[in-house]
Order: structure tokens, then C-alpha cells, then sequence
């Protein structure tokens, strides 16, 4: 088969280039310098369900432009962008650009790009993997000063078509991988597009672990499981919920989507599979009320105070003793933080790693 990639192109936006700031800057100590050279990996890293990136920019974009600014990410991840891939009537798909076939969706285009051409988003390039409709779909923006070799949207490296719905996007730096993903919903029913679903993309991402061993992964986005009771707000809630009534035929599948013990079962044989770490869990070991979930019911209804953190960062376990900090930027059951979606960012930073620990990252 075709061995496909995404060329790294020529950037095309006519924002200025802001030079990614040394170490030295971010701390708050030295001079103040920017370097202006090709970094080589970046370190600090935001995921974020938008819950409709559209919706965001023309509702809430100032906050989270202010946010961003503050925190300063060299990677942004972002899932259910919910844009529509371009083509179509006659025409091919092009699941990296943005549809334009109509004047709504060229006026929805423009909102978008013109939103990301300005501060501090043209600092970034950006990556797009979209479904054929205005459903699900991910991001990626990189800063601008960092170097990909390769970028692919499958999560078999060597498809050339994109992951069904634009799950996936993997990202692959001079020494580890950055997979960006939205994992499927695991439903309410056994039925195609619910629990089978969902047991063959588990399936896939193990497969996907194996095939990429030879460097180390940073795999974040929204992952659609709560490992363990510690992260649901109301373990009982969430392990007997129903949809209408319906039980499933499985114990192992009862529950809320997310929260059902197959799905944690296999979250777990995933994470052992690919000796990954919970970057988040890793840090805090005790249960947090406050600020411990990253994805929040509607606060009118049944939902309300009901919270589940089902948003990650997971690295290798030789990228373990580099975890800084990994934090939920959500607070409280108002959704204080979430920018207008019902999930809150996430963010991890990463150590620098001496010359030593690069060598022993790609060869282990």
C-alpha cells in the first residue's frame, strides 16, 4: 500500500510569525529573549472538546483567546470541531479543508479562519481532520517554530484515507508521537454504531500501540472513558443509568456510556497494552470535587452536578518522570472554565529532557 503522509507545506497565512519564547521567557527569569530557530519538540500541551469550534468562536472565542495567551501552548489538540469536509456533489472529499461548497459554509469558513489568523492563534498551523457533515472532527495547532516530520490521520500510518468521522490525528516529532483523537461514544445499545463500535476502535488503538512501540506517545483528546470510580463525581449514578429503560444484554455493558465495566476494563488493557501512564492520575492520587472532571452534565436536568473526567493526556511510561503539571481548567458544576462547551481544557507540560534521555526515548 501507499505509503501516505501529510507533506509539510509551506504555511500560507499572512499572520505574523510570532517566535516561540525560550525557557528562560516562560519561567519569568534571563532576559526575556526569543529564539527565533526551528525548535524541535514542543512541551506544553492543551486538549479541548469544543462541543462545536463554530459555536466557540462566535460565543465565547474572547475568553478562550485570553486563556490561551496566558498559558502559551506549543500544541493545542482539539475534538468535535464539527465543520464539514470540503467537496462533494460530483467533487472528492477533502477531509483537511474546510468546506466552502455553499455560501453558509463559506461565511462559516471565513468566521473560522478569521478567528484563527488572529492573536494569539496565528502564532499556529493548523491541521484539520473532518467528518463528511457537521459531526465530530479534530484539530491540530502547532506552533509555527516547532518542526513534524510527518503528520497522518489514521490510525493505521499507512491509509491514506482519513479515520472515519476525522477522529484521528497523529502527529510524529523528532522523538516521540502526539496522537489526537475522539474516541467513539460507546452508546446505550448493542447495536453497530454503539457497543460494537466502540469494542473495534479499542481494538484498533491496541493494534495501533503495538505497531508504534519503536518511539514513545503522547495520546490526549477525548477518550470517552472514566477509568475508575475516583474519576465520576457519582460512581452509583453512572453505574446504573439507562436509557429509556434499557437493559443490556451483557452486565459488562451495563451503565453510562464511559463508565460501563467493559469499557474501563479494556481502558485499562489498553494502558498496560502500551505501557502508558495517566498523566493526570500520575500527579493527583486523591479524589478532587472541585476541579477533578473534565466533562460536565447540563446544568438543568437529571446531569447537573454530574461530572466524569473522560479527557486525557497518556504517555509512555519513559516520558513519566517528565510530567510537570497535567490540570483540568474546569471548575465546579456551572461549568466555570468551559469556555461554552461541556468539556474544559486539559493541559499537560512536559520537562525538557537532556541529551541522554532523547537517546534513551527513541531506543527503548
Amino acid at each position: 500500500m501507499k505509503r501516505f503522509f501529510k507533506p509539510i507545506e509551506k504555511d500560507g497565512s499572512t499572520a505574523a510569525k510570532k517566535p516561540c519564547l525560550s525557557p528562560e521567557k516562560r519561567n519569568g527569569d534571563g532576559d526575556g529573549v526569543e529564539e527565533e530557530k526551528t525548535q524541535n519538540e514542543p512541551s506544553k500541551f492543551l486538549t479541548w472538546n469544543a462541543n462545536s469550534f463554530l459555536l466557540r468562536v462566535k460565543n465565547d472565542w474572547s475568553e478562550f483567546s485570553k486563556f490561551v495567551s496566558d498559558f502559551d501552548p506549543d500544541v493545542i489538540a482539539v475534538q468535535e470541531v464539527r465543520m464539514p469536509a470540503a467537496g462533494g456533489k460530483g467533487r472528492p472529499k477533502n477531509h483537511e479543508e474546510l468546506s466552502d461548497d455553499t455560501k453558509a459554509l463559506r461565511e462559516e469558513k471565513q468566521i473560522l479562519m478569521r478567528a484563527l489568523s488572529s492573536p494569539p492563534f496565528g502564532n499556529y498551523r493548523v491541521w484539520w481532520s473532518l467528518a463528511d457533515s457537521k459531526y465530530a472532527g479534530t484539530a491540530l495547532l502547532v506552533k509555527k517554530c516547532f518542526k513534524l516530520r510527518k503528520v497522518y490521520f489514521n490510525l493505521d500510518k499507512l491509509a491514506s484515507k482519513h479515520e472515519p468521522d476525522g477522529r484521528v490525528i497523529l502527529a510524529e516529532f523528532e522523538t516521540y508521537r502526539l496522537l489526537n483523537t475522539y474516541s467513539p461514544n460507546n452508546g446505550w445499545k448493542e447495536e453497530e454504531n454503539s457497543f460494537q463500535r466502540r469494542r473495534k476502535w479499542d481494538k484498533r488503538i491496541v493494534e495501533f500501540l503495538t505497531q508504534t512501540s519503536d518511539k514513545p506517545l503522547v495520546w490526549c483528546g477525548d477518550l470517552n472513558v472514566s477509568h475508575e470510580e475516583i474519576d465520576v463525581s457519582h460512581p452509583e449514578f453512572f453505574a446504573t443509568a439507562k436509557l429509556n429503560g434499557y437493559v443490556p444484554p451483557n452486565k459488562e455493558d451495563y451503565g453510562q456510556p464511559g463508565f460501563t465495566p467493559s469499557e474501563r476494563r479494556r481502558f485499562g488493557a489498553i494502558m498496560k497494552e502500551g505501557k502508558l501512564v495517566d498523566a493526570y492520575r500520575y500527579l493527583h492520587k486523591e479524589p478532587d470535587m472541585e476541579s477533578g472532571f473534565s466533562w460536565c452534565g447540563n446544568p438543568i436536568g437529571k446531569y447537573r452536578g454530574k461530572r466524569m473526567r473522560i479527557d486525557y493526556f497518556l504517555v509512555s511510561e519513559q516520558l513519566k518522570d517528565r510530567i510537570v503539571t497535567c490540570k483540568m481548567h474546569g471548575r465546579g458544576i456551572e461549568l466555570e472554565g468551559f469556555y461554552g462547551s461541556d468539556h474544559c481544557p486539559v493541559s499537560l507540560e512536559l520537562s525538557k529532557p537532556t541529551s541522554d534521555s532523547e537517546e534513551n526515548q527513541v531506543s527503548n
